[in-house]
């Protein structure tokens, strides 16, 4: 890859092995690579362990969504989801186990896929992306077994609420909307930037983040970052962040978020915020918590750059990976 390739790589997403070991990541030109987490955070680790074990061209478009199952790294690009085997990956093999198409309404058009997640109590695979719809496809017979309707714009975020076993997705229509994955019917639609304290009209309305933990959600985009307490439905903080936030999470008591602007921000629940850790990228795309593996905790993130920076200790970066 060429330095003008370089100079314009964005990072998208990210995804951690099942062993906690080895980072995936996918950019705008469709590769995904592959980095060893072990070898880098060795003591001994010289700047080739800060370059990926493996690099390969997954799709045609951008990788806008990684996923990993107990054995597979899933990647989406524009209009499939293929499946990558961990243990075939770590021997360096870039041969899909399986690659499958969402069944779309248009042939002419093929609708990115910008967000997938698992729902753990009937192994599938949900799916969101430009086609306004969410796809559900059963993990063991790799089938699109249904389809929810609702969103007027496209899908940009989605995640999954397991004690109500409710999947909620983020659009660019502005809405929040809030599915019993039982039923695959709608049951709360929260239009973010109807809620005053929230709007931030010169950006627009799309929602580009969302999270829950228990009865709280985090979302944010157009509108600010915001908390809400999800049996009120009802914004109980919302984060002065200047810029439009890509992906929160939260963590034991704070509140982690990225978007414009080359740092990761640290929240408190109650609406401050409390420290903004310097990154590399000048913006980000994407923040990723390794927290199945102690020996391999680590947060990363990515965006408008080839380097993906790592924080050991999460109040400052500790050196970056890079494409």
């Amino acid at each position: 890859m060429g330095p003008v390739e370089l100079l314009h790589m964005s990072v998208f997403s990210q995804s951690f092995s099942p062993c906690g070991r080895f980072l995936a990541a996918g950019n705008n030109y469709g590769e995904i690579a592959v980095f060893s987490l072990s070898a880098a955070l060795s003591p001994d680790a010289s700047q080739a362990s800060q370059k990926p074990i493996l690099n390969f061209t997954a799709h045609d478009g951008p990788v806008f969504s990684l996923l990993s199952t107990d054995t597979h790294l899933l990647s989406a690009g524009n209009g499939e989801i293929s499946a990558w085997s961990w243990a075939e990956l770590i021997k360096k093999s870039t041969k899909a186990a399986w690659t499958r198409k969402p069944s779309y309404e248009t042939s002419l058009e093929i609708p990115e896929i910008n967000a997938m997640i698992i729902n753990p109590k009937d192994n599938s695979l949900i799916v969101g992306g430009g086609d306004n719809n969410i796809h559900i496809m059963d993990m063991e017979t790799g089938i699109f077994k249904s389809v929810l309707k609702g969103h007027t714009d496209y899908i940009h975020c989605l995640c999954f609420k397991e004690r109500e076993e409710e999947i909620l997705s983020g659009g660019e229509d502005g809405a929040v909307r809030i599915w019993d994955s039982r039923t695959n019917r709608p049951v709360h639609c929260i239009e973010v930037f109807k809620y005053e304290e929230c709007a931030r009209p010169q950006f627009g309305k799309w929602i580009s983040c969302l999270a829950t933990d228990s009865d709280w959600m985090l979302c944010g985009g157009g509108p600010s970052l915001s908390l809400w307490h999800l049996r009120s439905m009802s914004p109980t903080s919302v984060f002065p962040l200047p810029g439009c936030q890509r992906e929160a999470v939260f963590y034991q008591d704070l509140i982690m978020s990225v978007g414009e602007g080359p740092h990761v921000s640290h929240c408190l629940h109650g609406g401050t915020v409390k420290a903004q850790i310097p990154c590399t990228p000048s913006s980000l795309n994407t923040l990723a918590l390794n927290l199945k593996n102690t020996e391999h905790r680590v947060m990363t993130v990515g965006g408008s750059s080839h380097q993906i920076d790592v924080f050991t200790n999460f109040s400052y970066k500790a050196f970056s990976l890079s494409f």
